[in-house]
């Protein structure tokens, strides 16, 4: 379904996205684990040709179906957002119009992309609505999203997402502002787009939220993936310092005497990267090497592992 090859994303000087190489297939989800200001939103609306117009990609590219998304002309992608690429935002709060009500809001994404009457847009936005939110789609239907909760406004974006059937949705931190309960629930939704064949690139800084539905991942730091690979391999066999100090601070982990895990230090500027590696101040497996020259690698992107 996607194919990203060598993705740099930059803003002025400042690289955001570096190097970024990965699939995903139908049927899949794929998790991008991370810290915040890692790069994994820019690499998300890269994919859908949303950058904001402070980005530019210096290279590489992102094959949609055999479509290079970077090389389409906006005409061209309005056709694929929505019916062959989805975003779901961080915040449906600021993402969903709020003098309209959801069932329009969702109906308007069909409408966009299908030559169908008012009447049979509304139509199949209740059926998506209903799948979504059972016996209570038609309040929510009729509401603004400041009737609505949390977890309703995000199903109403995950409406929006689905109802066209996409290839590929990418969701970009669906949970954040979720409660525990709620979060259970979107996570379960989005799993179960892969019943349909549908592949789904689920953006956190939680471990937690991809154990158990997760297919692959990929690790991200200072806008590279610094390892990849099955979700099984990786969670039970991290390779890279960065991958398992993050799994080791995933919530219910602990440390002697009931502390949570923490990673000493914090993430680098991305305009004024650290000679050499950029986890390299953070990490406790030092090389010489590490100082002095960024490594490289596929699956793994660290001296001690490199492949």
């Amino acid at each position: 379904v996607l194919d990203v090859r060598d993705l740099t994303v930059a803003y002025g000087a400042a690289s955001a996205v570096e190097g970024a190489t990965f699939h995903i297939d139908a049927g899949e989800l794929a998790g991008v684990l991370g810290e915040s200001g890692s790069g994994k939103s820019t690499m998300a609306r890269s994919l859908a040709g949303l950058l904001p117009r402070a980005a530019r990609v210096v290279r590489g590219t992102v094959l949609f179906r055999g479509t290079d998304v970077l090389a389409e002309p906006e005409s061209r992608l309005r056709a694929i957002r929505g019916a062959g690429i989805s975003l779901i935002a961080q915040e449906p709060a600021l993402a969903l119009n709020p003098v309209m009500r959801a069932g329009t809001q969702v109906a308007e994404v069909i409408r966009a992309h299908r030559r169908w009457s008012a009447a049979r847009c509304r139509s199949d936005a209740a059926l998506v609505l209903e799948k979504l939110c059972g016996a209570d789609a038609g309040r929510i239907f009729d509401a603004y999203p400041h009737q609505l909760s949390g977890g309703q406004r995000q199903r109403v974006a995950i409406a929006q997402a689905v109802a066209l059937e996409p290839a590929l949705v990418v969701a970009d931190e669906p949970t954040a502002s979720l409660d525990q309960g709620m979060q259970a629930e979107v996570l379960a939704l989005l799993a179960g787009l892969k019943r349909f064949g549908c592949a789904v690139l689920l953006i956190t800084h939680n471990p937690g939220n991809l154990t158990g539905i997760a297919d692959r991942l990929l690790v991200m730091y200072a806008g590279r993936i610094v390892e990849q690979g099955p979700f099984a391999d990786v969670s039970a066999a991290p390779l890279h310092p960065y991958t398992r100090a993050l799994l080791a601070c995933a919530p219910g982990s602990r440390h002697r005497g009931g502390l949570l895990p923490t990673i000493p230090g914090a993430p680098p500027d991305p305009a004024a990267l650290p000679p050499g590696c950029p986890f390299a101040p953070r990490c406790t497996e030092l090389m010489d090497a590490c100082s002095r020259q960024d490594p490289t690698g596929l699956r793994v992107r660290c001296f001690h592992h490199a492949a």
